[in-house]
């Protein structure tokens, strides 16, 4: 439902103009349910597919425009990230084989793209809900697509924020990011499935949706990794939410809900009921070029294309969202289901979309109206739960039931979701196929996320973080050309790895960010039991700012020991008389050869990480050495 036309810098008497054809088309749409002039009686579903491109590094590859210049194929369209791409499957009328088709179809656009990327861009393609090579060097807004619609929202979202935005995610890690524009957004990628609707049962299906989506994402779930930090087993969740929170402080203060939602209650009677409160809700960040009026439109017996509504419809991102399209003349509804992770495997999506599509057909003969037998809060609170835990997650269901998810999918949903696909007479081997994936994935509990974490603790502390990410990467694009389900699969190890060395080009990929620091002002006695205890030879001191004021060395320690300071009453010595005020420093960026030879040149055996004024790591001769004995074991197996 959302546009890429746009005008890029409309002045205020534009967006008023805007406003007032946005609010035209809301009534040409409620004159369309009164008239019966949106389909009803038939049920289609469709999927869009968004991808990661990665270079030979296994590293975002920013080449979006050069694959799709070769592609040349209407299916296909950008993404925000130069590094992504979305395919866009054909609609299928529900039944028959209709899933297996459009397998077959995804997987045809997906080699298809494969080999463009290969031959063309020098670039491999990837499903997976967040990358584990992505960092925030690479969401910079030259990685944008140059699209004016990504460049105007950035825009206004931007100075809506004033400061930039914040993300703050806390799991088995604790993630906390500030970032200058709406790219971190571009970390996400999904597999996005629509279902067809009637207007007259457009409530109960959408409340349906909405109670079906917390089991469905609970076995889904395949992003427990964003910027090497291990937080929600469905990250993409709490990151989409916030990386598009273009609320001030006030807003927040105040509670305003975010643009990215999955809502506040049940939908009692029309589709009218989202469209108006997000209108409402929600101020417009985009325009366009205005249609004819629409009641004109309608007035000659045609179906208007309601361009101002369809645009910001687009600018808001409830996790189910009704959508309103035009095919041949004929106008329709659909509920698109944002939820579902890219990945791990075309037949992995399948098996999630089949439960869906299973659940959303049988729900309502098994409950009736679920807003009278289930609260709204319980249904929002088991969203929340399986994003953060997956098949692990307590959910509160119909009945009073406290169960958790894996127990109700396994116990109650999977056969209701067999009956929903037989009712609609998808065929039986497809429908033993698709749910036998998904039913064997809960009870072994191996879902993407569960195998990306275990794969992480496996691997233990024996390689840099990066290098663990790249395993994972390296794992998962060779697991998905086997097509083989994702709870098949062994775990990643560092061998998985071809080649380690990408992973120690720079100061970030070595570099420590666990920190042991002092202040100016401490005690040296204080610095020196903290090395003793720590074994550290060098400690950073900072202020209150996290600014880098001095560095503390072992060698200067005993230097002052030397001198008899600080022992048998004489003075009491202060960090700051003895560090060193003048440390040499790289950036995350700077290159391990060039640390290594500005540490050989300078005479120091630690170089400080300085990013923005800020310290965010130490590099030490340790690391280096370290990193060393790794690139060496790695050349000994690949001999």
């Amino acid at each position: 439902m959302g546009e890429h036309d746009i005008n890029g810098g409309a002045d205020s008497e534009g967006l008023r103009a805007f406003v007032r054809a946005l609010l035209e088309d809301v009534r040409a749409l409620e004159r369309m349910l009164e008239e019966g002039r949106i389909e009803s009686g038939v049920r289609r579903i469709g999927a869009e597919q968004e991808l990661v491109l990665v270079d030979s590094d296994l590293a975002p590859a920013p080449v979006a425009e050069c694959v799709l210049e070769g592609l040349a194929h209407p299916q296909f369209t950008t993404e925000l990230g130069r590094f992504n791409l979305e395919a866009n499957l054909t609609p299928q009328v529900l039944g028959g084989d209709c899933l297996s088709r459009m397998e077959t179809e995804l997987i045809g656009l997906l080699d298809r793209a494969q080999v463009v990327a290969d031959d063309q861009c020098g670039a491999r393609v990837l499903t997976c809900g967040i990358l584990p090579t992505l960092d925030l060097a690479h969401l910079c807004l030259e990685n944008m697509t140059p699209s004016p619609r990504f460049h105007r929202l950035n825009q206004v979202m931007s100075e809506l924020r004033r400061g930039g935005f914040h993300t703050l995610i806390k799991g088995t890690d604790e993630l906390q990011v500030r970032h200058d524009s709406v790219m971190l957004e571009a970390c996400n990628t999904s597999f996005q499935v629509h279902f067809q609707v009637g207007p007259e049962e457009f409530a109960p299906l959408y409340n349906v949706a909405q109670v079906v989506t917390a089991p469905v994402l609970a076995a889904a779930v395949n992003s427990p990794l964003l910027l090497g930090h291990r937080l929600w087993h469905e990250t993409r969740v709490a990151l989409f939410q916030q990386s598009l929170d273009e609320r001030s402080e006030t807003h927040q203060a105040r509670g305003v809900r975010t643009r990215v939602s999955f809502g506040d209650s049940w939908v009692e009677d029309s589709v009218l009921e989202i469209i108006r409160e997000d209108i409402a809700r929600f101020r417009v960040l985009l325009s366009t070029e205005l249609d004819e009026p629409p009641m004109d439109v309608l007035d000659r017996g045609e179906i208007p294309a309601l361009s101002a509504l369809r645009l910001h419809n687009g600018t808001v991102y409830r996790w189910n969202r009704p959508c309103l399209g035009m095919v041949g003349g004929t106008a329709h509804l659909r509920i698109e289901n944002r939820v579902l992770p890219s990945g791990p495997t075309v037949v992995d999506e399948f098996a999630n979309a089949a439960f869906f599509f299973g659940l959303m057909s049988a729900l309502s003969d098994e409950y009736g109206d679920v807003s009278r037998v289930m609260d709204f809060d319980e249904v929002r609170g088991n969203f929340h739960a399986a994003a953060r835990y997956g098949l692990q997650a307590q959910f509160q269901w119909i009945g009073g039931r406290s169960v958790t998810a894996g127990e109700l999918i396994l116990d109650h949903l999977l056969p209701l979701a067999r009956e929903g696909l037989r009712v609609q007479k998808i065929r039986g081997p497809d429908i033993s196929r698709y749910l036998g994936v998904l039913e064997e994935r809960v009870r072994s509990g191996r879902t993407g996320a569960q195998w990306t974490l275990d794969s992480w603790t496996g691997m233990g502390a024996e390689a840099s973080r990066d290098a663990r990410c790249h395993a994972l990467v390296d794992a998962t694009l060779s697991n998905q050309a086997t097509g083989r389900p994702v709870h098949t699969w062994e775990l990643a190890t560092l061998a998985d790895s071809r080649d380690w060395r990408h992973s120690y080009r720079t100061v970030r990929q070595v570099m420590t960010t666990d920190l042991f620091t002092v202040g100016p002002e401490d005690l040296v006695d204080l610095a020196a039991s903290l090395m003793d205890w720590q074994h550290l030879r060098h400690v950073p001191v900072e202020n209150s700012e996290g600014q880098l004021v001095g560095v503390l060395s072992h060698r200067r320690l005993l230097r002052m020991i030397a001198r008899g300071l600080g022992h048998d009453g004489e003075k009491v010595v202060a960090v700051r008389e003895i560090m060193r005020t003048d440390p040499v420093c790289a950036s995350p960026e700077t290159s391990t050869l060039e640390a290594i030879e500005t540490m050989r040149r300078e005479k120091v055996g630690c170089l400080p990480v300085i990013e923005d004024g800020r310290l965010v790591g130490i590099v030490t001769e340790h690391d280096f050495i370290a990193a060393a004995a790794m690139l060496l074991e790695s050349e000994l197996r690949r001999s």
